[in-house]
């Protein structure tokens, strides 16, 4: 864990300020020369983390990270599994050996699963959201005495396992997360409802997350996902966010902490709060925002 300096946060508690992370997730693979230089792209870019999402009919995660690990020297994650998709033994092994083959730089993520059409893609009925955050606890605790057991082959590089983060939206999802996880991924709503102050919204969602995690709550990386980026005095593309966001308005929308507006300066300065004040260190956009995005980590370097 990387400490640059002391801050105190909006409880007044004195805590170390991490180093910004910046992690990029790629949706679509393409030919074996094409995805890498897309993965030689987002690494000279300035990120820190390549990411691979997991939905049914898109790339496949572990191989594609295998491969982009091949050609640059950043860290690589899943952003996220879906855990209901995965045996504990099955997904354990591949952990172990992805960890293998890209020298010690993987992180797993995992989630609980949302879309009810990568269910019924993989011949699975749609479990309840409760039956899905049992499940992932479960799968958290077997995959992590499967890759710290030393009978368990292939071994992991990283001692005592890969990183894990959970992300999630809800109450009982980021609760899970504080217990369990190294990494906690925030929503992309930020935990806004319709009707409430956004910023509001994100410090008792981070609240949340440190009570659960009791003592270990300084040792939480703490990610939030960006919605939108527009460095620019324009807006970002509203219809491309409605979708994911039902609920909030337009207005709502724009003043979400991770809904970037701005100029390079102006963002790096948001960002710079979020982490001062909340401890929100480690920051990811999807790949239409990856070239705009990393206008902003030239500043905060």
């Amino acid at each position: 864990m990387t400490y640059s300096s002391r801050s105190r946060s909006a409880h007044g508690k004195e805590r170390g300020t991490r180093a910004f992370r910046f992690g990029v997730s790629l949706l679509a693979t393409g030919s074996r020369s094409a995805w890498q230089r897309k993965a030689r792209q987002a690494e000279d870019l300035g990120y820190d983390v390549l990411l691979v999402p997991d939905h049914l009919g898109m790339l496949a995660p572990f191989p594609a990270l295998v491969s982009a690990a091949d050609v640059t020297s950043i860290r690589v994650g899943t952003f996220v599994l879906n855990s209901g998709l995965y045996r504990p033994a099955v997904l354990a092994r591949d952990v172990a050996d992805t960890d293998q083959l890209t020298d010690g730089r993987f992180e797993l993520g995992l989630g609980a699963g949302y879309q009810d059409a990568d269910f019924k893609a993989a011949g699975l009925p749609l479990p309840s959201r409760k039956q899905r955050i049992e499940q992932l606890a479960r799968t958290v605790r077997q995959v992590r005495r499967l890759l710290t057991s030393a009978d368990h082959r292939p071994m992991v590089r990283q001692k005592p396992h890969p990183p894990l983060m959970i992300a999630g939206r809800g109450a009982r999802m980021l609760g899970l997360a504080g217990r369990e996880a190294d990494i906690v991924g925030l929503p992309l709503d930020a935990g806004v409802k319709p009707g409430t102050e956004p910023e509001r919204a994100l410090a008792e969602r981070v609240a949340l997350v440190r009570a659960e995690a009791g003592e270990r709550a300084d040792d939480l990386e703490l990610n939030l996902l960006i919605a939108g980026v527009a460095v620019t005095p324009d807006r970002p593309d509203l219809p491309a966010l409605r979708p994911f966001l039902p609920g909030l308005s337009e207005a709502e929308i724009l003043r979400l902490p991770n809904v970037l507006l701005g100029s390079e300066r102006q963002i790096a300065e948001q960002l710079r709060h979020l982490r001062e004040a909340y401890g929100i260190s480690y920051f990811s956009v999807v790949e239409p925002h990856m070239a705009a995005f990393a206008r902003v980590i030239a500043q905060l370097r």
